[in-house]
């Protein structure tokens, strides 16, 4: 499986961060109603304007199968839920829901 993470100012608005074009080492983890976004970024210059959108962000999870249609999860972030850690270098998001869905089980007729 191959997963592309993103974050995103908004829906529709500009990505932070995209591993599709730039590789950023990141994990996720649920736990227990909420997602924990853990993403390391050694240039804090990098997360500044993310920052400043922070109560605005949304976070997509793209896990593309060999076999299977693309899956997208579609994370919302909550209220102060987005922290930096300059110290070591990790952006921290958490996301209090999400929806998954597969775009190919949508038609416009």
């Amino acid at each position: 499986m191959k997963e592309t993470f993103l974050v995103k100012h908004a829906v529709g608005g500009r990505a932070f961060i995209d591993t599709s074009k730039q590789s950023v080492p990141y994990t996720w983890e649920q736990q227990g109603e909420q997602w924990l976004f853990r993403v390391q970024i050694d240039q804090p210059e990098r997360i500044a304007e993310l920052l400043k959108w922070k109560e605005e962000l949304n976070v997509f999870v793209f896990q593309e199968f060999e076999n299977e249609p693309t899956r997208k999860l579609w994370f919302y972030v909550g209220d102060d839920a987005v922290q930096f850690a300059e110290d070591k270098g990790e952006l921290t998001i958490v996301a209090t829901s999400h929806i998954s869905y597969i775009p190919d089980q949508f038609s416009v007729k």
